[in-house]
């Protein structure tokens, strides 16, 4: 077998390609279910409480022949400042997890909805006190009350609104729907 290796690597080089050790298809799950634990371990830097898996930023997961790892990332909204954040941390956490070639994209296309957050995220979301993503009437998540008001279209940040309950009084975000 050895001789057989070095012929083989000895034609691929005088065909001009480079010697590649194609990862396996078992290899390839494997590895994109290793990638998928280490981004959950990735919180949004504006709420961090959640992954960025909690908030459903992540799009695909994708392994090439030589075990380079693209991820793409959707933006929860154009310009949200906490995207460059979050792609530096994918990456910081990959390359830490022995992954060597990271990519990040942006993936645009569908646009990010309030609808990919995880039931999960929704109910972490409301246990740190911020009212999750609803159509209907919000509740306040420090008592339950539906007896709400908005007071601002703007909360602490520009994907939340800044809501008063009118029956305990305590003012709270509430993650608008998107």
């Amino acid at each position: 077998w050895p001789r057989a290796r070095a012929n083989a690597g000895a034609a691929a080089r005088a065909s001009g390609s480079a010697l590649v050790n194609p990862v396996m298809e078992a290899d390839v799950t494997a590895i994109e279910a290793d990638v998928r634990v280490r981004l959950a371990d990735v919180l949004d830097p504006e709420i961090p409480v959640l992954s960025i898996v909690d908030l459903g930023l992540i799009r695909h997961v994708r392994v090439a022949a030589n075990g380079a790892v693209e991820v793409g990332v959707s933006p929860t909204y154009s310009g949200c400042p906490a995207t460059s954040v979050i792609k530096a941390d994918v990456e910081q956490t990959l390359r830490r997890g022995g992954y060597g070639e990271v990519r990040i994209v942006d993936v645009l296309a569908p646009p990010w909805t309030t609808e990919w957050i995880t039931a999960e995220g929704r109910s972490k979301l409301h246990d740190y006190g911020i009212a999750p993503p609803s159509a209907g009437p919000v509740a306040c998540p420090q008592c339950g009350s539906l007896s709400t008001t908005k007071l601002s279209e703007f909360g602490s940040t520009p994907c939340k609104a800044l809501y008063r309950c009118m029956r305990c009084l305590e003012p709270f975000d509430h993650f608008k729907c998107l």
